[in-house]
């Protein structure tokens, strides 16, 4: 993907007869790759966990006692 092509994100629940339909925002005939994945708790976890802030870390009293250990 190139930097100026953008992604887009639905989050959808698949119907009884299985089949999803989306209208995009895209020009009649163009090219796209589809990618399904199920969505799963887990990944929600791992993502947010991914994503917390590392103000924890910046810490200037423990950096220097580890800086001398």
């Amino acid at each position: 993907m190139s930097s100026s092509q953008r992604p887009l994100r639905y989050d959808l629940k698949v119907p009884p007869h299985g089949r999803i339909e989306l209208q995009l925002p895209l020009p009649v005939a163009s090219r796209v790759t589809v990618y399904v994945v199920e969505d799963r708790h887990e990944a929600d976890e791992l993502l947010a966990a991914a994503t917390t802030s590392t103000e924890f870390w910046d810490n200037p009293l423990d950096d220097e006692d580890w800086n001398d250990a």
